[in-house]
Order: structure tokens, then C-alpha cells, then sequence
């Protein structure tokens, strides 16, 4: 028995060794973003790499409220999809593969973000019913083609669920299964994808994007 202990007690010095090591993540590089500091964004529609159909515009309608806190002038989305529908531009994938160059031309934006949505609905688990919203996004400086910044963020309807005591494994089952219906009837992903997108596009948080010139903030970062 006392094997076993000293055994457990050295695993866990182990771990906790390794996660006070644990590199802190890398430094974003803002030269070219400082050198650039785009006043106005266009936001192109997100690619969309989960299985869900809605995820796109999903997440599309909630990117410009976060852009827009952070000080920049954000092209109208409705307006940029009748642009391109009239320009015969109607899927994401076609639309990112747009020149810079060109986009600047047609809308005389600074800079444009490009958005892929790479997890998005809700997942059974037997015990469980989560919700996770994952995207990444780059951000292109449309006069010289430049990447200034690029960002990643998730959200899951994990963080916000409280343990429910009782009811034993049949409840857990039951509990499970019945969220997993009512994530799918309300599209719980789109309140995810809102959270998402906002730890994904505000220049508050850490190696987020740089705040624009409508923000108190401009330049003191």
C-alpha cells in the first residue's frame, strides 16, 4: 500500500512539474499591423469546416459587433453579399479567393478578415450534451496582400453548465439526452458562435486584434 502512495505521489510531482513548465503562448508580432493601422474592415463570409450547413451565417452576423467596440469602420454585410452575388460571388470558398488587390477596389476597405469556422453544434456524449463553437480568423491588409494578425478562439456551452446533484446515472442519461434536443431545436450554436466570436475579434484580450481609430484606446497598444 505504501508503494502505491509514494508511487501516486511521484506522478502527480511529475504533472504538476510539467504544467508549471508549460511554455506560455507565443507573442503575437504587430509590426506590420502597426505600420498599416487599417481604419476600415471588410468582413468575407467564413469558410466552413464542421458539418453544420448554418455555421457561416451563424457566426457571419455576430463578427462585426466586436470589430466595431474595437474602433473600426466595418463594411455593411448585407451590402458586401449583394456585391458579390451581383459579381456572381456566392460561396465562401469563391469569395476568399479573391485578389486583395481586387477587393480593395470594389470596396475601398483597408483591410479584410478571413474567418473559418472550424467546429460548430452541439455533440452527444452519453453523459453529457456540449455545444462548441471553434474559428480562426486572419486579417490581410488589402493594399499590399500582408497577413497583420491572425487569431484563434473557442467557446462551449461546457464553461456555463452547472453540476446537477441527483438523479443517478439513468438522470445523467435522461438530462443528456434532453439537452441534446434542445440544443438542436433552439441552435444553441448560434449563442456559442456569439461568444466566439467576441474572445475572437476584441482587441481587449490577449495577442487579439490592435484597436482601431474609433476607439478612446487607438494607438495604445
Amino acid at each position: 500500500m505504501l508503494k502505491s502512495v509514494l508511487k501516486l505521489l511521484s506522478a502527480l510531482s511529475v504533472t504538476a512539474l510539467v504544467a508549471g513548465c508549460a511554455t506560455p503562448a507565443a507573442q503575437i508580432d504587430y509590426a506590420a499591423f502597426k505600420e498599416s493601422r487599417p481604419r476600415s474592415i471588410l468582413v468575407l463570409p467564413p469558410l466552413n469546416d464542421s458539418p453544420e450547413v448554418e455555421a457561416t451565417y451563424s457566426f457571419l452576423s455576430q463578427m462585426t459587433y466586436p470589430l466595431a467596440e474595437s474602433g473600426y469602420y466595418v463594411m455593411p454585410v448585407t451590402l458586401v453579399e449583394e456585391t458579390f452575388k451581383q459579381n456572381g460571388l456566392t460561396t465562401a470558398g469563391d469569395i476568399h479567393e479573391v485578389a486583395p488587390g481586387k477587393l480593395r477596389e470594389i470596396f475601398g476597405a483597408d483591410a479584410a478578415l478571413y474567418v473559418t469556422v472550424q467546429e460548430y453544434g452541439s455533440r452527444y456524449r452519453v453523459l453529457d450534451s456540449v455545444v462548441e463553437v471553434t474559428a480562426n480568423a486572419k486579417l490581410v491588409d488589402l493594399k499590399s496582400g500582408k497577413a497583420l494578425w491572425t487569431g484563434t478562439a473557442s467557446a462551449s456551452s461546457k464553461e456555463e453548465q452547472q453540476n446537477s446533484g441527483g438523479g443517478g446515472l439513468i438522470g445523467i442519461l435522461v438530462s443528456a439526452a434532453l439537452q441534446q434536443i434542445v440544443n438542436n431545436v433552439s441552435d444553441a450554436g448560434h449563442r456559442i458562435a456569439g461568444i466566439t466570436s467576441r474572445r475572437l475579434l476584441s482587441a481587449s484580450r490577449e495577442n487579439g486584434i490592435l484597436y482601431g481609430p474609433r476607439s478612446p484606446r487607438y494607438e495604445t497598444d
